[in-house]
């Protein structure tokens, strides 16, 4: 039989990331009047998404062929048209252009997750982008926001800046404390933006390498050799010049490429490991405290993440939606639409979607309020609540549901045409750029340690969200209501004993997806009693998301598991040894 002849499958259609979208756009009829992402829709569909195939691995040719170093990074065609339409669209410009005022960051957003499923290979450098923006607007010269800034906002890809984030080094990881790379004040030249340094050292995980610049931390002084941990110099903040005004070539600024990340995913984004020789950088923010500069972009780009996790599922989903739609079973008389079973594989993954969604825009809301200065101090701690929590929870769960929407396609979804397998590896990222799970855990009991009240302010701002409830729709939701209630009232116990307990170290990263997972509840719930007090057209699916989400989801769950640790901590780590290395083997230090 030819191939041509026999059963052929009908195609799935294309859906609009937009107008078929099952919840942004009911949560931005909320939040803010709709803008033009039908436009940005169409573009994305019949201009973006062709160019999947032409993404290919960047290549790095670091001799020519006389023998001289040169260095010659090649990003493919598919990754320059795409980055090139993402300045087009002003990727990061609506949130300094701030004509939405306070929803400008939402508007970003917005677009932002329209555009990860087609884009997610160049999210990661606008992303740092948008956060070395921000750096530069808080903390940079006159000078660097008069010469950088306006390209970091460019929507012309001829004038436009990428920013890339040196801060990964070989001996720490995520442990920035142990970072060799050290910096010396020079002499000024006409050329400098700012106070200058020369770097040395070697950067092991250098994000964006095609970027014209990047923020990098180094200590300031000379190396000593093999320093004790506790003796090295606090580290600074450096914005360094990669191929910008006098140096058009890393090479011209002694940074040479060692080589490039061979990495599971995100293979068209160019990471490299970088020798920094003699290099001319700029001091960014106050001397001696980089880490806490450098907070800044952490924040936005940890939000950046939260939001390409989602849009990434976005797109998964929209493909499982679509496929179910064409694909009949039962010797074709059945659609998969029209099987229980599977519309309930479905329903679980569009509830996580919309858990996520509505959180992620709840945190996004409260940093537009809070870089335009509206924010109160209690929105401002709960925002520093909810940034690692978002970040860790969202990159956890999303891959989870895309997995899910790969195994609705059966055997055609694990084939790399239907684009999903791309999207798994992409997003499997997310779990780790700007912290794994476990790193934003330690930082959410961090915040709340160094700020009690924040919890307090949590707790307040959750309990009037129950109050709106109108007393017809709590009549309904009453024994969900009960259970979110219960748990909130033991949340600040919950922060405050792993905090202060070293004796319950398999709490934190527990207490974060409790915690997010509560925070998916108060969202929905709050979008839920706004679609019900105005009787909406999507009321009854909004108000079933929030009492699936809270009886049969992750709250229950979370607040289970992490009794069972309480109640037997201690002995569950020394078991946790013996079940990965052996009984022979010393037990876990408590």
């Amino acid at each position: 039989m030819r191939v041509e002849e026999g059963f052929q499958q009908a195609p799935y259609p294309t859906e609009h990331p937009y107008t078929a979208d099952p919840v942004l756009p009911g949560l931005l009829e909320r939040i803010l009047p709709e803008q033009d992402l039908v436009r940005l829709g169409d573009r994305l569909v019949n201009e973006i998404r062709p160019l999947a195939p032409l993404v290919h691995p960047a290549t790095l040719t670091q001799y020519d062929e006389f023998g001289q170093r040169v260095d010659r990074l090649q990003t493919s065609e598919g990754w320059r048209k795409i980055e090139e339409f993402a300045i087009q669209e002003g990727y990061s410009a609506p949130a300094y252009e701030r004509e939405h005022g306070e929803l400008s960051r939402a508007y970003q957003f917005a677009r932002t997750m329209l555009m990860t499923g087609d884009c997610h290979v160049i999210m990661c450098p606008m992303g740092m982008t948008d956060g070395s923006a921000r750096l530069i607007e808080l903390y940079g010269t006159e000078a660097m926001k008069r010469e950088i800034l306006p390209r970091l906002i460019s929507r012309d890809p001829s004038q436009a800046y990428i920013s890339g984030q040196w801060m990964t080094e070989r001996p720490g990881g995520s442990d920035v404390s142990l970072t060799e790379t050290y910096a010396v004040p020079t002499e000024r030249l006409p050329t400098d933006l700012g106070d200058p340094y020369i770097l040395n050292g070697f950067k092991w995980f250098s994000s964006a390498a095609e970027g014209n610049m990047a923020v990098a931390l180094a200590r300031i002084g000379p190396p000593s050799p093999s320093p004790a941990r506790g003796s090295r110099a606090p580290l600074s903040l450096f914005l360094v010049p990669v191929r910008h005004g006098p140096y058009p070539t890393p090479l011209s600024n002694g940074i040479r490429m060692h080589r490039l990340k061979n990495k599971v995913g995100t293979h068209g984004v160019p990471t490299a490991e970088l020798e920094l020789s003699g290099t001319r950088a700029w001091l960014l923010g106050p001397k001696d405290v980089g880490v806490r500069t450098i907070a800044t972009m952490l924040n936005v780009s940890r939000v950046h993440s939260a939001v390409h996790s989602v849009g990434s599922l976005a797109r998964c989903l929209a493909i499982a939606r679509a496929y179910s739609g064409v694909r009949a079973i039962e010797r074709g008389q059945t659609l998969l639409k029209d099987v229980p079973l599977h519309v309930e594989v479905l329903a679980g993954i569009t509830l996580l979607y919309r858990a996520l969604v509505h959180v992620v825009f709840g945190a996004v809301g409260l940093l537009g309020k809070s870089e335009c200065g509206t924010a109160t101090e209690e929105e401002e701690a709960r925002l520093r609540l909810l940034t690692p929590a978002i970040k860790g929870y969202a990159a956890l769960r999303a891959t989870e549901g895309m997995e899910e929407a790969m195994t609705a396609l059966g055997g055609l979804g694990y084939m790399e045409e239907t684009g999903i397998g791309r999207l798994i590896r992409d997003a499997m990222v997310e779990k780790i750029w700007e912290g794994t799970v476990t790193v934003c855990a330690l930082d959410l009991i961090r915040a709340a340690r160094k700020d009690p009240q924040a919890v307090q302010h949590y707790v307040k701002w959750a309990k009037i969200v129950i109050i709106a409830v109108p007393s017809t729709l709590k009549q309904q939701l009453w024994k969900p209501l009960d259970t979110l209630s219960a748990s909130l009232s033991r949340l600040p116990a919950l922060l405050a004993q792993t905090a202060a307990n070293p004796l319950l170290p398999l709490l934190p990263r527990l207490t974060l997806n409790h915690f997010a997972s509560l925070s998916c509840a108060l969202y929905l719930l709050e979008h839920a009693t706004w679609s019900y007090t105005r009787a909406g057209a999507s009321c009854e699916e909004d108000v079933e998301a929030f009492r699936r989400w809270v009886s049969e989801g992750d709250v229950v769950k979370t607040e289970s598991d992490i009794k069972s640790v309480r109640r037997d901590g201690v002995g569950r780590v020394h078991l946790n040894s013996r079940l990965v290395y052996g009984s022979g083997v010393a037990c876990a230090k408590l």
